[in-house]
């Protein structure tokens, strides 16, 4: 597994579909793998002023819960009921499920019943109305 073909595109693919905001900082939580411990992608994520890097602790899996989480729920409603030709067509299958699914649509008892997209929409709205 190589950070260009990994990490880096997945994060550039990231911030083109949900840019980053100038004054918001974004702490970048992964585990201890090779794509995101390497050089290349910490540079990566450091050229971004407002992004700090989070890695778990060595040998804590709670650290990654969410993520661990989200991908056995992706391998559950998508992956393990297809067979992909190609690398293309199960990126472009995971990326929809992602972006037209799992952020949209699909509703998440640990956000009080709603999805990511609205659950974003109330906290921009509070954060709104605060100022």
């Amino acid at each position: 597994m190589k950070a260009k073909d990994t990490t880096i595109s997945a994060f550039k693919m990231a911030t083109i579909n949900r840019p980053l905001v100038e004054n918001k900082e974004l702490i970048f939580h992964s585990d201890r793998g090779v794509q995101y411990a390497c050089d290349e992608f910490k540079m990566t994520l450091k050229q971004q002023k407002i992004v700090t890097q989070s890695m778990s602790r060595k040998g804590n899996c709670w650290d990654n819960a969410v993520a661990e989480s989200f991908f056995k729920t992706l391998k559950t409603e998508l992956i393990y009921h297809h067979r992909y030709q190609t690398k293309r067509q199960a990126a472009l299958s995971v990326f929809e499920y992602i972006e037209t699914w799992y952020n949209k649509n699909r509703r998440h008892n640990h956000l009080n019943n709603l999805t990511i997209l609205e659950h974003e929409n109330l906290i921009n709205n509070n954060l709104k109305n605060a100022a």
